[in-house]
């Protein structure tokens, strides 16, 4: 059979104390449905379909993809009334997952392994905490199997001691849902339709019911405030260190790095204290990564070494740079190898060519500079007339000298020297010394203005 995905995803999440739907809220810079979903993708369904509820437009307009389904659950009634309002829309020769949206970090591998166990009845996932609290617990008989699955606020004192509990992720055939559902009511202290109740009529079938264990609790764990998403976050970034390290990566502190996407790293890449790698991030062999450093979207070749406190987004680095301290690279920012990007530099959509260096104080944005050109302190390129972008072009061998402004458009050409302090505006002649400063003047008798005494 083929597998359908359901992912309820419509709760309010009240204790979140926001406006933003719960699934909405991020887990790693994205938010928690997208991790769900991506999960659901490794499974290779035939369908997707997302159950929203709370804020619905608002989780719809963020997922725009068109392999997801939607089914809409006007009044949230409990979860299997959620599940009642996407059956339409599942196959009657499916497989079926349920899923949930505010439970993001459950591994494909033990998705697979539910998948498994459901093949001739009910599969459910289950987990061992050490303080269950609000969950449903599973009651087994004595021999082991399981009977029901009682919710805390219906379970008894014994019950509530019980400390396996029910992630609420089931796994079973199109055909045996679609019957179940419809024996469901909602006789219990929520006055809710509770999935929960499969299992018990399932055993009244006699179909065979597998619990299947989480192999780590925080699989199971799902966001109801923001007390618990704050908790899901730093396993988070535990379970991305664990990687890290088992890669062979250096972390000088594996509780303080935050990957936010996808991290890939050469040999001997060594990651200092307080880093955050948004997106998809490369970098190459022997990279260093100083400190407080935040890394967007970026490719970092061989030998790089960026020192602390670097801000980079959508930038592609060449082998054997110096970045920082404190520099930015602004998207389009394209490094050919051995390049210098200093202190309180900011390079914006413009291309270094190889040995160029810019270690001081300086904007460079929409340019192209050549090879082994040299810009010196407070040089900018002035790309912005108020209407539109212009490009600057410094060719190669050029020596820019400090305090230097480039008024785009505007080409410096092969081994010019423009002078400290200089303002060009005309393009500039090969292998000269530009000078272009106003004359300097001296005011005989000029005295500094003087503040009024009080009286």
């Amino acid at each position: 059979m083929a597998l359908e995905i359901l992912i309820l995803a419509a709760g309010q999440g009240k204790r979140m104390r926001s406006s933003l739907p719960k699934v909405l809220h991020p887990l790693a810079g994205r938010p928690l449905l997208a991790h769900v979903l991506d999960t659901a993708r490794e499974l290779s369904p035939r369908k997707i379909i997302v159950v929203h509820g709370h804020g619905a437009e608002q989780v719809k307009e963020a997922f725009p993809e068109k392999h997801i389904e939607w089914a809409l659950q006007a009044e949230q009634l409990g979860t299997a009334h959620a599940v009642m309002q996407a059956m339409p829309r599942v196959s009657a020769d499916a497989d079926v997952l349920l899923l949930y949206g505010d439970v993001p970090l459950v591994r494909v591998a033990t998705l697979r392994r539910l998948l498994e166990a459901a093949r001739d009845g009910l599969a459910v996932l289950t987990a061992d905490l050490e303080d269950p609290a609000a969950y449903g617990r599973v009651v087994r008989d004595a021999s082991g199997r399981v009977k029901r699955i009682v919710e805390q606020r219906d379970a008894s004192e014994a019950e509530r001691a019980i400390r396996e509990i029910n992630a609420g992720f089931y796994a079973l055939s199109a055909q045996r849902l679609s019957g179940w559902l419809k024996k469901i009511d909602n006789r219990n202290a929520q006055k809710e339709y509770y999935l929960t109740d499969l299992v018990g009529f399932a055993v009244a079938e006699g179909a065979p019911v597998v619990a299947v264990k989480a192999a780590d609790a925080w699989e199971a764990a799902g966001v109801n405030s923001k007390r618990e998403l704050a908790n899901l976050e730093s396993q988070y970034r535990k379970i991305r260190a664990e990687e890290l390290l088992e890669a062979g990566v250096t972390l000088t502190d594996p509780a303080r790095i935050d990957v936010r996407g996808a991290l890939e790293c050469g040999r001997d890449v060594a990651i200092d204290v307080n880093c955050v790698f948004e997106g998809r991030v490369s970098l190459g062999d022997r990279v260093r990564i100083g400190p407080n450093c935040v890394v967007r979207y970026c490719t970092i070749a061989a030998g790089t070494e960026v020192l602390g406190f670097c801000f980079m987004e959508n930038s592609a680095i060449g082998e054997r740079c110096r970045i920082g301290p404190y520099a930015r690279l602004r998207p389009g920012a394209q490094l050919a190898e051995e390049v210098h990007i200093g202190n309180f530099v900011e390079v914006k959509a413009s291309r270094l060519g190889a040995g160029s260096k810019a270690n001081h104080l300086s904007y460079l944005g929409d340019s192209e500079i050549g090879e082994r050109v040299n810009v010196g302190a407070g040089t900018i390129t002035c790309n912005y007339d108020g209407a539109a972008k212009h490009r600057t072009v410094i060719e190669d061998d050029c020596f820019i000298g400090s305090d230097a402004t480039l008024v785009a458009p505007v080409r410096i050409a092969r081994g010019s020297y423009i002078g400290a302090g200089s303002t060009i505006s005309k393009d500039t002649p090969a292998g000269q010394l530009t000078v272009a400063r106003a004359r300097q003047v001296s005011i005989p008798g000029w005295k500094p203005p003087r503040k009024k005494e009080k009286g």
